[in-house]
Order: C-alpha cells, then sequence, then structure tokens
C-alpha cells in the first residue's frame, strides 16, 4: 500500500494531537508533533535565560540541541527529549503556553524546525500535526486537515489537560492566550497559520474523537482510491 503524508493543522485545542495520533496508530504510521518542538525550543530559552531577540544565542541553540521523540512502553505516549531528557509534561505547562507563539514567529527557529520535520517525513508514512505542515512543511501531502472549533470549548479542553497535570488556571485566561497566540500564529511573517487551498475543513466543536479520526481517515482513504486510479 501507498505511504502517505498526512497533514493535520489547524488553531490549538482543537483535538489535532488527539486525532493525529489514533489516525497513527491505526495505519501504523509514524508519529510527528511539531507543536512539541516549538515547546520545546521555548523551554530551552527561558530555562536558560537566553532572550528570544537574541539571535545569535538562538542560533548556537538551534544548533546544539537536540530534539527527538520516544514512545513510551508502558503507556504509548509520544514523549519529547530533549538533550536525550524526557520533557514532555514540562512543555506542556501554561508558561509555556504563554511564549510559544513568541518562539514561533523566530525565522531561524522556523528554518531549523521546518527542516528537521521534512527529515522526519522523508519516507512517507507519517501523520504530522501543527500549524503549517500542508502549507509550508509538506505542501504537497496526499491528506490535508485544517481544523477549528469553538474558542470556549478549546479554552475549556485545555484546562482540563492543565488540572490533569494540577495547574489550575482560569478559563479567561486561557482564553486570552489562545486568542493572543491565534492571532500571531496567523499573521506571523514566516509560515502563518492558514488554511491550505486543498485542506478540507474539520470543525470540532459537536464531535467526537471517534468522529474526527473517522473523518481523517475516510479522506486517507479517499487519497489512497484516487492513487490507485492515477
Amino acid at each position: 500500500m501507498k505511504q502517505l503524508v498526512i497533514a493535520i493543522d489547524g488553531y490549538s485545542s482543537c483535538g489535532k494531537s488527539t486525532t493525529a495520533k489514533a489516525v497513527a496508530h491505526l495505519l501504523h504510521y509514524a508519529y510527528v508533533d511539531t507543536g512539541a518542538m516549538y515547546r520545546g525550543v521555548t523551554l530551552h530559552l527561558l530555562e536558560h535565560g537566553i532572550a528570544f531577540d537574541d539571535l545569535p544565542a538562538v542560533e548556537q541553540v538551534l544548533k546544539d540541541l537536540t530534539i527527538s521523540f520516544r514512545r513510551h512502553p508502558q503507556t504509548g505516549r509520544n514523549e519529547l527529549f530533549l538533550d536525550g531528557a524526557n520533557r514532555e509534561d514540562d512543555i506542556r505547562q501554561m508558561r509555556i503556553s504563554n511564549s510559544v507563539s513568541e518562539v514561533s514567529v523566530i525565522p531561524q527557529v522556523r528554518h531549523a524546525l521546518v527542516a528537521q520535520q521534512q527529515r522526519m517525513g522523508r519516507k512517507r508514512g507519517v501523520v504530522m500535526d501543527g500549524r503549517d505542515i500542508g502549507t509550508t512543511v509538506f505542501p504537497d501531502a496526499e491528506v490535508k486537515v485544517f481544523m477549528t472549533a469553538d474558542m470556549e470549548l478549546r479554552a475549556r479542553r485545555r484546562q482540563m489537560e492543565l488540572a490533569d497535570k494540577d495547574e489550575h488556571v482560569p478559563l479567561a485566561d486561557i482564553i486570552d492566550n489562545l486568542r493572543k497566540r491565534d492571532h500571531i500564529d496567523s499573521t506571523r511573517a514566516e509560515s502563518p497559520l492558514r488554511r491550505a487551498t486543498d485542506a478540507v475543513l474539520l470543525d470540532t466543536t459537536h464531535i467526537t474523537i471517534s468522529e474526527q479520526v473517522d473523518f481523517v481517515i475516510d479522506q486517507v482513504f479517499s487519497a489512497l482510491f484516487a492513487a490507485s486510479r492515477g
């Protein structure tokens, strides 16, 4: 069977990662959470006191920092490692959410991580979720889905994720954070968040995760059928 690249883009807390992981599992594809990579760089810069506008220092970090993913042997969770250390829980903190969009707009960061993502998906058979997969990282992806959802629902989902990690944040603060990130991501000069012209829109406000997964799998079957006829 032909190996595809599946690009799932969209806004934060629309279910992108959960859906992408499930699709990758069903298809026995690799899964790459590109947003985690930007969070990882953000965490490293904050922990080492490197200003986001100190471009020489940021560039050095990008040369030296090793970013990788490993599947947890018991839970099966895909976890992010920085320089060999598991930082999956750390990158999900609200303080990282408050800063990641500022790091994501730095051209040097985007160029370095896009290049790494393209290497990860070179053999195809991969599901990637993020902001610019279908427009910049893999514009030739056979399957492109752009996800959106109601703002308050997105915020409540994010609030529950944080509460599961014992981080309790007022809903209003999360909504402010999401709006800020949406604006920065959509207006940045480098690879802005936007729906690719050939991406299928998926509004997840009123559907379950299973329905989201089924929707993407249907797109995969359609792409495979089209490829077999072409």
